[in-house]
């Protein structure tokens, strides 16, 4: 439902390709190999994600979109991060919480760390849907449109200026860290 909302938001901006990645559809071990991505950024992946990799390289801009559960992000997600490395550096990343009192903002505030050291760029500003279950009717259509609709173009906007101006400066000059 808020993954959803969040899309016609997206294509109505006009301005992303939107491709939603539902991780209930790919096959993330939760178990990580014993050498760490950042390590060996080429390491070799469980056949099933494939697809994931792929798409994650060719994202300029990312969004997740994620429940808060016991005050943190689904350990399927953090997997889903974790397997890589190279696919997350130099993008900026936006996300979309949903829960019930916190509205997510716990899971999107552990997640701004973890992308950061990632070497991501995550905005600024975020959509949060506290008691999301009191805010869609039934057929998903939000109740009370205005204040989420804008919160979804500023983050929006700031993706497209920051995918865009990264996009340019990894085709210029690929980036590169030591570890």
């Amino acid at each position: 439902m808020v993954a959803n909302w969040f899309i016609e938001q997206a294509e109505w901006q006009g301005e992303f390709a939107v491709d939603l990645i539902d991780l209930a559809d790919t096959d993330i071990p939760l178990e990580l190999p014993s050498v760490p991505s950042a390590m060996q950024p080429e390491l070799p992946r469980p056949a099933g994600m494939a697809g994931l990799t792929r798409r994650l390289k060719a994202a300029d801009a990312v969004v997740v979109v994620t429940p808060d559960y016991n005050r943190s992000f689904p350990a399927s997600l953090k997997a889903a991060i974790d397997w890589h490395y190279t696919e997350w550096q130099a993008k900026p990343i936006g996300f979309v919480g949903y829960s019930g009192a916190s509205g997510g903002l716990l899971a999107i505030e552990q997640l701004q760390q973890v992308f950061n050291e990632l070497q991501a760029h995550t905005v600024r500003d975020y959509v949060s849907f506290p008691r999301y279950y009191l805010l869609f009717s039934p057929d998903g259509t939000l109740l009370d449109p205005e204040g989420p609709e804008g919160a979804a173009k500023v983050m929006l906007d700031q993706l497209l200026w920051w995918g865009s101006v990264l996009h340019d400066a990894r085709r210029d000059r690929p980036y590169v860290t030591s570890r």
